[in-house]
C-alpha cells in the first residue's frame, strides 16, 4: 500500500447526497447544494475552496435528484453561444467560472446511511491516498484558509486532521464534539498550532459534552480510514457516523495521530433556513457591486422598525 503518510494530499470528496427536507418544497425539486447565495450556488463555493487549496481532484458523492450539480459543473455549449453572439461578455464569464480548473468526478451513494458511509463511496476513487472530505452545507469564507491550514499540520504531522470550532455550550449536542489535547502538548514541530484529539462522540447530551469544540465540514483524512469504517457499527441515527471511525482511530493510533485545527473564522452554514439567510445578507454586503447599496437599506429597513419583529441577531 505505501507509506500514505508521505504522500500529498491532492483529492478532494464533497458531500452532497442529503435530501434537504429543511428547505421544502424549494428542494423538491432543486437539490439544496444548489440554492443560490447571493449568485452562485452554495456548492460552487466548497468547490472553489478546494480548489484555491491545491486539490485539483474532485468527487462529489450525490443521491438522487442531484443531477443539476453535475450539469452545473459541465460546459453549457448553447448558453456561451447565445452570450456570445449577444457580446454579453460579463454574464459569459461568469459562466465560464463555474467550469472550475479540477478534475470534476461523481458517485452515489444510494441509501442515505450516514456521512461515514458516504465518505465510504469513495474508497474506490480515492485509492490508498489521503484525501481531504468538505461538507456541501458548511461555507468557510475565502479570506480564512482553513483548509490550507490543515493540509499543512497534516503534512507535518501525518494522519488526520479535523476542523473544530468552539460553540455555544447549549448548543453542543447539535454537533460532534472532541475532547483534545493542548497544543503545547503536541508541539516541537513547528507549522499551525493543532490540539491532539483524544476522543470524539457525535451529538453528545449537554451535560457529557467532553468540550465545546464542534466538529465542522473540513477533514483531511488518512486513508486507513476506509478500514475502519468498514468495520464502523450503525450509530447515532442508525447511521454510520464519520465520528466514530475517526474515535476509534484517535484512541488506536493505527493510522497515525488525528489532530484538530481550531477555527476561529468565518463559516457559513447554508443547511439551516435562518443562517442561509443571514450568510446570503453577510456575503452580499461584502460586493463591492451590491453591498453599499444592500447596507444603506438594509440600515433604513431597521431604523424604520420593520426588521425589529424578527430578532435577528449577527
Amino acid at each position: 500500500m505505501g507509506d500514505a503518510s508521505a504522500r500529498p494530499v491532492t483529492k478532494a470528496v464533497v458531500t452532497v447526497a442529503g435530501l434537504g427536507t429543511r428547505f421544502l418544497p424549494a428542494t423538491k425539486a432543486t437539490p439544496k447544494e444548489m440554492l443560490p447565495v447571493v449568485d452562485k450556488p452554495a456548492i460552487q463555493y466548497v468547490v472553489e475552496e478546494a480548489v484555491a487549496a491545491g486539490l485539483d481532484d474532485v468527487l462529489l458523492v450525490t443521491g438522487r435528484n442531484k443531477n443539476a450539480i453535475e450539469n452545473h459543473f459541465d460546459r453549457n455549449w448553447e448558453l456561451e453561444a447565445a452570450l456570445e453572439a449577444k457580446g454579453d461578455d460579463d454574464r459569459l464569464a461568469r459562466v465560464r467560472d463555474t467550469v472550475v480548473v479540477a478534475d470534476m468526478h461523481y458517485t452515489r451513494q444510494g441509501d442515505p446511511r450516514g456521512l461515514g458511509h458516504a465518505v465510504l463511496c469513495a474508497a474506490r476513487h480515492v485509492g490508498d491516498s489521503p484525501f481531504a472530505v468538505l461538507l456541501g452545507d458548511d461555507l468557510i469564507d475565502p479570506r480564512d484558509p482553513l483548509l490550507s491550514t490543515m493540509l499543512e499540520v497534516r503534512a507535518r504531522r501525518g494522519g488526520s486532521v479535523v476542523a473544530l470550532m468552539g460553540v455555544p455550550v447549549d448548543k453542543i449536542d447539535l454537533y460532534g464534539c472532541a475532547a483534545v489535547e493542548d497544543a503545547a502538548d503536541v508541539g516541537g514541530m513547528g507549522g499551525p498550532a493543532a490540539v491532539r484529539i483524544t476522543d470524539l462522540v457525535e451529538k453528545p447530551p449537554i451535560a457529557d459534552a467532553p468540550s465545546n469544540l464542534a466538529v465542522i465540514g473540513r477533514y483531511v483524512l488518512d486513508p486507513g480510514v476506509f478500514d475502519v469504517l468498514r468495520k464502523t457499527a450503525p450509530g447515532r441515527g442508525g447511521e454510520i457516523q464519520l465520528t466514530d471511525a475517526l474515535r476509534e482511530m484517535a484512541q488506536s493510533g493505527d493510522h497515525g495521530p488525528v489532530h484538530g485545527v481550531v477555527f476561529e473564522g468565518r463559516r457559513y452554514d447554508t443547511g439551516d433556513r435562518l443562517e442561509y439567510l443571514k450568510t446570503v445578507v453577510r456575503l452580499a454586503c461584502d460586493r463591492e457591486d451590491l453591498g453599499p447599496d444592500l447596507r444603506v437599506w438594509l440600515q433604513g429597513f431597521v431604523d424604520t422598525g420593520m426588521g425589529q419583529s424578527s430578532s435577528v441577531q449577527s
